[in-house]
């Protein structure tokens, strides 16, 4: 007769024993297995990519017209017309240094262009005589009155009045001529408005003394005028992105001073050589100007700005987010709660989105957060936050 297990303990407690073993040998594979890692994932879809570049340092607002004027000689400053701020039109006076020497030249110029005017009347009329007795003596020796030595120096008094009256009139070219000069140094002391514009800066007040700027000397300008009804952007590009940039290309505009906007415009000209500010930075300058003008609001000059040209643009394509992308054009791809490696072939791309040309499908969810730790082929994985699509529009 067989024992039965309630009538043999030792076999009862043989049975439990090998259970329990089962059951902590189970729960130790069980704990013992590797965790799933929590993964950001985005769903590939369609949407623009652009090719872009931006600059490297800070741009700056800049002036159509801008001059930084200074007298061609030095002097006391003796008259001031204007205020930093103020509008000025075309040919306005600015600013005039003493120069009461020199318009004591143009009085001195110009009354011996009236003597010399009053002169003219003179010696004219007598040549108008000489002339009109010069005929009337020829009439009278051929008539038989009159010797011919008469007649001849009826003549040669007519030509020399003549001659006289000549040299008169070109006392008065001369004099005018002399005017002309001291004007011209008078035009050394004045500065005047060469635009409509506002005055940005002016160095020096009434009283004292301006000075030029000689060839090599770093003189600041007695006044900085600018035309700020027309304003564009100046901006850097490293020389080695210089060659992709070509006037015309459409660019992004933005500036610090007015956080949160951005604005439309154009690469304008591409400048011929290269600045090498530092020796490490070699930069070509680019201008920028800005699609609706009117629509900026006010901006000041200097204010620093950054531009985004871009390159190249496409619609409607696959694309991934640039981020899903691993070394080589690897990604990974969640299929169930592993991840799978997809090589893919890229096309165009940016800091934000990458164009796919081969080896993902729309729908299928991309890992973002590559580099979490743990995150590789073969991995269980548990996606952290809702997959969201990749086919929102790009900023324009």
């Amino acid at each position: 007769m067989k024992p039965s297990l309630t009538s043999s303990p030792w076999l009862r407690r043989g049975v439990i024993a090998v259970a329990v073993i089962g059951l902590g040998v189970a729960g130790a594979m069980w704990w013992g297995r590797a965790k799933p890692v929590p993964v950001v994932a985005v769903e590939v879809g369609r949407g623009l990519v652009e090719s872009s570049i931006a600059n490297t340092r800070a741009g700056t607002v800049e002036a159509c017209q801008r001059t930084r004027l200074s007298t061609i000689m030095g002097g006391r400053i003796e008259l001031l017309n204007v205020k930093e701020g103020d509008r000025v039109r075309k040919g306005q006076l600015l600013m005039k240094l003493w120069n009461d020497d020199q318009q004591a030249q143009q009085t001195l110029a110009t009354a011996q262009m009236d003597t010399a005017r009053k002169r003219v009347v003179e010696a004219c009329t007598a040549a108008d005589t000489a002339v009109r007795e010069a005929k009337r003596q020829t009439e009278l020796r051929a008539q038989g009155f009159v010797s011919v030595s008469r007649e001849d120096a009826a003549r040669s008094e007519a030509d020399t009045r003549s001659a006289a009256c000549q040299t008169a009139r070109s006392d008065v070219v001369s004099a005018q001529a002399r005017i002309g000069a001291t004007l011209v140094e008078q035009g050394r002391t004045r500065l005047v408005a060469p635009f409509d514009g506002r005055v940005a800066k002016i160095v020096g007040e009434v009283g004292e003394y301006s000075t030029p700027s000689p060839p090599g000397v770093q003189t600041p300008p007695a006044i900085d005028l600018i035309d700020d009804s027309c304003l564009y952007i100046k901006a850097p590009m490293d020389e080695v992105d210089a060659p992709r940039v070509l006037p015309g290309q459409p660019v992004r505009i933005t500036i610090d001073a007015l956080p949160g906007k951005t604005f439309a415009g154009r690469v304008k000209r591409v400048a011929p050589i290269v600045s090498a500010v530092e020796k490490q930075a070699r930069t070509v300058d680019i201008d920028v100007t800005f699609d609706q003008p009117d629509k900026t609001g006010p901006l000041l000059v200097g204010y620093s700005a950054d531009v985004e040209v871009v390159l190249d643009v496409r619609k409607d394509v696959l694309r991934v987010p640039a981020a899903a992308l691993g070394e080589g054009g690897r990604v990974l791809v969640v299929e169930g709660e592993t991840l799978v490696e997809h090589k893919v072939r890229a096309g165009l791309s940016n800091w934000e989105h990458t164009e796919v040309l081969d080896g993902l499908k729309g729908g299928e969810r991309v890992v973002t957060s590559l580099e979490r730790e743990g995150v590789k082929a073969g991995a269980r994985v548990t996606v952290d936050v809702p997959a969201t699509t990749a086919t929102t529009t790009a900023k324009p």
